[in-house]
């Protein structure tokens, strides 16, 4: 019983030492982590090529719910543009930090217009950003 009792301390006594050791080396990489969260790193300047690939928002139920739950914004963007030019684009815009990018492809539709004449619903790119949490962007300014 009383082996139980010493073998219990030394093992608490190691915990502790542990425990006093611990928080110093996280304490020290939690300090650089704060530190360059709190430096903010501007992002550049928009270019006239970044307004070229970014058109305009799409505006829709689904759209709207993206973007207040999941902190995502939906654009329709160039047809020839890439993630990545989208990511720039969207960050020196918005000057916003951008996590993912989703790019889907839209094809264009043959519709009747009114039984009689044909028509066609224009195709598109479509582009639902991701933004860095924390970040909060506001499309319609008054």
């Amino acid at each position: 019983m009383a082996s139980k009792k010493k073998e219990a301390e030394v093992t608490e006594t190691k915990v502790e030492e542990v425990a006093e050791e611990a928080p110093k080396k996280v304490s020290k990489k939690a300090k650089k982590a704060k530190e360059e969260a709190k430096e903010v790193k501007p992002f550049a300047l928009p270019t006239l090529h970044d307004y070229e690939v970014i058109i305009k928002p799409v505006i829709t139920e689904k759209s709207m719910a993206l973007m207040q739950n999941m902190n995502k914004v939906t654009v329709r963007v160039s047809d020839k543009a890439n993630k990545i030019e989208i990511k720039d684009a969207f960050q020196r815009i918005f000057q916003v930090g951008v996590v993912d990018v989703k790019v889907s492809n839209h094809l264009p539709k043959e519709t009747t217009r009114g039984g009689r004449y044909k028509g066609t619903i224009s195709g598109y790119k479509k582009a639902v950003v991701t933004l860095a949490e924390g970040a909060a962007l506001d499309l319609f300014k008054e």
